[in-house]
């Protein structure tokens, strides 16, 4: 007996214990459990958004980057091209001039005057270089340097100051703005 007076006592105390509970907390629980539910799918959907907008906002930065890509890779070839255009217009003009020099030289009797025409192409085609940038690199009489020049041969000198130094030039070197094109073959003085 005394076991079940035990398990009476409990459940006594469990059922003073629920009835001092104020009347409604269970509801007000169980509505702020919904609210609190309710308030976390509102950030989580204002969240969800934010992400859409932002990956959207990705999406589209990604492809006009593409685009921008694509299109200044066609810029550039097509600059390519037209300037290649451009210079081979240019050259054209010289051809003209030396088929008018073949012409001349078969019917020639005047060898100083195919020698005048030969002079005024060569000149023709310095300032064809010229107005494309394109100069000529000045090898004799200068030191031996060999990120400039490209030696062929040393010759020996009796002259001590042009030991080291740029004798002859087999074939010049050009330049193109700041970089070398070709360079010069030369002979350096030992």
């Amino acid at each position: 007996m005394k076991h079940n007076k035990d398990e009476h006592t409990y459940s006594e105390e469990w059922n003073e214990a629920e009835n001092d509970m104020p009347v409604g907390q269970d509801d007000a629980d169980s509505d702020n459990l919904t609210d609190e539910i309710m308030s976390e799918e509102d950030e989580l959907d204002a969240l969800q958004q934010k992400y859409d907008r932002l990956n959207d906002n990705y999406l589209r930065l990604n492809a006009e980057f593409d685009n921008y890509r694509k299109r200044t890779m066609k810029e550039k070839a097509d600059l390519i091209r037209s300037g290649g255009e451009r210079v081979l217009i240019d050259i054209i003009s010289l051809v003209d001039d030396f088929e008018r020099a073949q012409t001349a030289l078969h019917n020639a009797e005047n060898k100083y005057a195919i020698l005048e025409g030969m002079e005024l192409i060569h000149q023709k085609f310095l300032n064809f270089l010229r107005q494309h940038g394109v100069t000529e690199i000045e090898a004799v009489g200068q030191s031996f340097d060999a990120d400039r020049f490209e030696a062929v041969t040393t010759i020996p000198v009796e002259d001590e100051s042009k030991k080291g130094v740029v004798v002859d030039c087999v074939q010049k070197g050009y330049e193109l703005g700041d970089k070398t094109i070709r360079f010069p073959k030369v002979i350096v003085g030992e």
